[in-house]
């Protein structure tokens, strides 16, 4: 093994190193016999996978070309709250397990960024005598309120609330560790069990909790980016693109797909609706062809009817490029009112996803297709253009409602 590394774009990370070598490449190259890839499903799942192999495998190159410089770690201190930091190399002043290497920290300190979302911890060395700002925005439990040393551990309610937030805490950094190390399918799997357990006792609000946890972590590795310096050209065959199509496979269509429209609706009781139209062309969105939609049907919470409107208005305009694929954000009936109005264009595809169970309905199958079933490139684009559409549309409402309020 000479070197492992990670990139969005395989054929221009190999055309670099081959048509244009520089002197650290004209080192390797000469050994060179064969080259490997491996698909992932996200960009954070690129990194993990990297790290645990250049440590399974130390190649040869990989430490050579770091010009003396050292690995990146993420250390966690063995605290009663433990720290959570990058690092290169150990400190020699406390205990501490570390979790690498890492060649890009960049990359690393944005999926911890991300990865704290999920799984809140600490980053001060001392805990303060009060929260900060990172208990205001949920990635910090801020032990510092609940610090064994600050409170009288003979009140029995003290020691009661100290043991089971300390229980808590530690096990989202034993979590957070498991991640780090590629083992996101066995936190997944636990909290899932933790989740059906504490909602048979009927202790929804902890269900609830942990049911956030999941879905924070899966759209962590779904839709964060984090590999940064490589442009995706369109004629390419990378993740993107390549997502596109696998989609294509799967809607069995003939012709490439080279756009994708995704829509949602967003009101209160009827109130203030609007519509979105969301644009991903060769795997990547299009903001400029973004559109949004004041919806003229008032007071009446009826999302199919919503729908309908904003389809309908974006089909009578002639002039906007037709897509290949309609993604709207809905079950069934959702589907059936999008295809009264597809008359327009019989090439177009009509798919509608539910938020519930991410069951995906295709025009022409009669049986939704679990989302969790699909190839992971395409599971992720669906959900990246929902996410989307719905991020879009519920902007433009929160606008529409405070200009209302201003009134």
């Amino acid at each position: 093994m000479l070197y492992i590394g990670k990139a969005i774009n395989i054929k221009e990370r190999v055309k670099n190193h081959f048509s244009q070598p520089n002197f650290k490449d004209n080192i390797f190259i000469p050994e060179t016999r064969k080259i490997g890839f491996i698909i992932t499903g996200s960009e954070i799942e690129a990194l993990l996978l990297e790290a645990k192999l250049i440590k399974k495998y130390q190649p040869k190159y990989n430490t050579q070309w770091k010009d003396g410089k050292n690995y990146y770690f993420v250390a966690i201190t063995a605290e009663t709250f433990p720290r959570v930091f990058i690092t290169h190399q150990q400190p020699t002043n406390k205990p501490v397990t570390l979790v690498g290497p890492f060649v890009d920290g960049q990359a690393l300190k944005q999926t911890l960024r991300v990865l704290r979302r999920a799984f809140p911890y600490r980053t001060c060395k001392t805990l303060p005598k009060k929260p900060c700002l990172y208990k205001e925005l949920n990635l910090c439990q801020a032990p510092c309120e609940i610090n064994p040393i600050t409170h009288n551990l003979r009140d029995r309610i003290n020691y009661e609330q100290v043991k089971k937030f300390t229980k808590i805490y530690k096990k989202n950094i034993t979590n957070l560790i498991k991640v780090l190390r590629g083992q996101k399918n066995s936190v997944v799997k636990n909290l899932q069990k933790e989740m059906r357990l504490a909602s048979q006792k009927q202790n929804y609000e902890k269900a609830k909790a942990v049911r956030d946890q999941i879905m924070a972590l899966e759209n962590v590795f779904s839709h964060s980016h984090i590999l940064e310096g490589v442009k995706l050209l369109p004629d390419t065959n990378g993740r993107e693109f390549n997502s596109f199509l696998k989609l294509q496979k799967v809607l069995g269509l003939k012709n490439k797909i080279k756009r994708i429209e995704g829509y949602d609706i967003s009101n209160i009781q009827g109130q203030q609706a609007t519509g979105s139209m969301v644009v991903f062309e060769n795997g990547l969105p299009n903001k400029n062809e973004y559109r949004k939609f004041h919806i003229k049907i008032e007071g009446q919470p009826n999302d199919t009817a919503m729908l309908k409107e904003i389809i309908s208005r974006r089909l009578k305009h002639k002039e906007w490029p037709m897509s290949q694929v309609m993604l709207i954000d809905g079950g069934k009936a959702q589907l059936n009112a999008a295809l009264q109005l597809k008359v327009q264009s019989s090439k177009c595809k009509v798919m509608a996803l539910t938020k519930r169970k991410n069951e995906l309905f295709i025009e022409g199958k009669d049986k939704p297709i679990l989302l969790k079933n699909l190839p992971p490139e395409t599971a992720n684009l669906i959900l990246r253009i929902r996410d989307e559409a719905h991020r879009f549309a519920i902007a433009y409402h929160r606008k529409l409602r405070s200009k209302s309020l201003l009134t």
